[in-house]
């Protein structure tokens, strides 16, 4: 059990203020309170590196601007670099029954300035006159602080500012870690993949994973996991085919683990340019551990979205089907949501019991599960559901389910697990890798051209239609994220894909026809 450091304490003294005025995660919609909010991604920035424009998904936690609904709500936004104009206006514009005017004076965007590696927390308490400045523009009595995920930097910020941090203590964060989770999965009694817990050094993961193939001698692969991988982008596969002959079965646990070490060269990383070499450096500073493969006919991954309330209730917040890619499917890449009738109210189960074993830890907030589901359709009909992982933070679910809710201002039904808005269900499909080449070049000002000329814009009166984040990424890298909602998966699919077709089709064109269109006027503001 994580023990609690002396700054923990300092916290969650803090955080006992959030008890006595949100017994639900909506009464924050309901008071008169000024948030800030810290997209900072507080994890380990080499496998952060390893993501395509990372630095923008500060952007993802837009959908925060939700909370400007309420008109006594005041919110402060802090990110690395400023983010454009043309993005904070497209946000605004969503809110419904919001003047736009009326909720941009409720909204104070800063910046660090700053575009180098390091988490965006640490650049804030690298700047006390913006802490300064931070801490004038809040009423102190009357604040809380949001993160996308909570650790000792935040947790720092939170002490210096004196306002408390709507997040689980960093003290906790072991229990959102893999081998955390693990542990989780036992007390909470719900099925998860054998393996082991956290191992730091080669010897010992050779060991467990020796082990591991004694107790299941017909294991194909095994995944080794550093402890805080983001996105599937820290595992690893391990192809146990090509030395099945020295199964422990067949030869000593000591050969077994001989064989696994000849193997260790030519582990499948899910990451680009991974070695084992680069892989096991960070084994003393992050662990690691192994687990077994799931194998199965058809296999899918759902996932789990809930809240834990300040004075510890668990809510359902969302399932969904995970879209995941890469080169044996491990990095996530988007969602379906709802996930698929025959197990989401089976996720919502296991979900609630794990949200219990973590409430009474003292977490906080946002936490999901991501769950294996499989199924051999000769000799099992039935989905076999196998817990995953922990997240103890927002994760890539989050921002899709934040956008349903801002835009249609509907209701998730537990006994269903269906949203509904206007008496009619809502389905969505959301990617934040919407990536090609052809798309770099494209700035903020550019995709709303697009958007206005083929009308791809959310349409509030239908409650249908797509709405847009990553826009930052787009010039540089080409990368977009999408949310494309409709009234059937069927729809949503084609909302999406008609999407993808437009931006295809406009970045494959000869725009140097467009220089003999003369030029809209240019409007300047500020002095003559």
């Amino acid at each position: 059990m994580p023990e609690i450091s002396e700054a923990g304490l300092q916290l969650r003294k803090l955080q006992s203020r959030l008890k006595s005025c949100a017994a639900t995660i909506d009464l924050f919609d309901q008071d008169d309170y000024d948030i800030l909010v810290i997209p900072s991604l507080s994890i380990d920035q080499r496998q952060l590196g390893k993501i395509p424009g990372f630095l923008h998904y500060e952007e993802r936690l837009l959908f925060s601007l939700i909370r400007l609904r309420n008109p006594h709500t005041r919110l402060i936004y802090v990110t690395a670099q400023p983010l454009s104009p043309a993005v904070i206006d497209y946000y605004l514009q969503l809110l419904p029954g919001i003047p736009f005017s009326h909720a941009r004076a409720r909204l104070l965007l800063l910046s660090t300035y700053d575009s180098s590696l390091k988490p965006l927390s640490q650049k804030i308490l690298e700047r006390p006159r913006l802490i300064g400045r931070i801490r004038k523009a809040m009423r102190l009595d009357r604040s809380y602080m949001v993160c996308f995920n909570s650790s000792l930097l935040e947790q720092e910020l939170s002490l210096k500012l004196g306002i408390p941090l709507l997040a689980s203590c960093p003290d906790l964060l072991y229990w959102g870690s893999k081998s955390g989770s693990r542990e989780i999965f036992a007390m909470a009694e719900v099925a998860h993949p054998d393996g082991s817990l956290s191992v730091e050094n080669e010897e010992d993961l050779l060991a467990k994973a020796a082990a591991l193939w004694q107790r299941k001698p017909d294991l194909k692969r095994i995944v080794i996991k550093l402890n805080e991988g983001f996105s599937g982008e820290g595992n690893a596969l391990l192809d146990l085919t090509p030395i099945s002959s020295h199964s422990p079965r067949q030869t000593s646990l000591k050969q077994a683990g001989e064989a696994l070490r000849d193997r260790l060269p030519h582990l499948r990383f899910q990451a680009e340019d991974e070695t084992w070499e680069k892989f096991s450096s960070r084994l003393p500073e992050l662990g690691a551990i192994v687990e077994e493969y799931i194998e199965g006919e058809e296999k899918r991954s759902p996932s789990f979205q809930g809240y834990i309330t300040p004075s510890g209730n668990v809510e359902i917040l969302s399932t969904h089907d995970q879209i995941l890619g890469g080169p044996d499917g491990q990095i996530y890449l988007g969602c379906r949501f709802p996930a698929d009738a025959v197990y989401r109210l089976q996720l919502q189960e296991l979900g609630v019991k794990i949200g219990k074993v973590l409430a009474a830890k003292g977490a906080m907030e946002r936490y999901g599960v991501d769950f294996v589901a499989v199924r051999q359709r000769d000799r099992d009909p039935e989905w076999q559901i196998y817990a995953i992982e922990i997240n103890l933070r927002k994760g890539g679910t989050t921002h899709p389910f934040m956008a349903l809710k801002l835009l249609t201002n509907g209701e998730y039904r537990t006994k269903t697990g269906l949203f509904h808005s206007q008496d009619r269900e809502k389905y969505y499909v959301a990617s934040d890798n919407l990536q090609k080449s052809s798309y770099r070049g494209l700035l903020p000002g550019d995709l709303m051209d697009i958007i206005t000329r083929h009308r791809l814009h959310f349409d509030s009166s239908t409650k249908t239609g797509t709405v847009f984040h990553l826009m930052g990424a787009l010039s540089e890298f080409g990368k977009l994220g999408l949310t494309s909602i409709g009234n059937s998966f069927e729809e949503a699919e084609a909302i999406y894909n008609q999407v993808e077709t437009v931006l295809d089709t406009e970045t494959q064109t000869d725009y140097s026809r467009l220089l003999t269109i003369p030029p809209l006027p240019i409007t300047w503001y500020g002095n003559n």
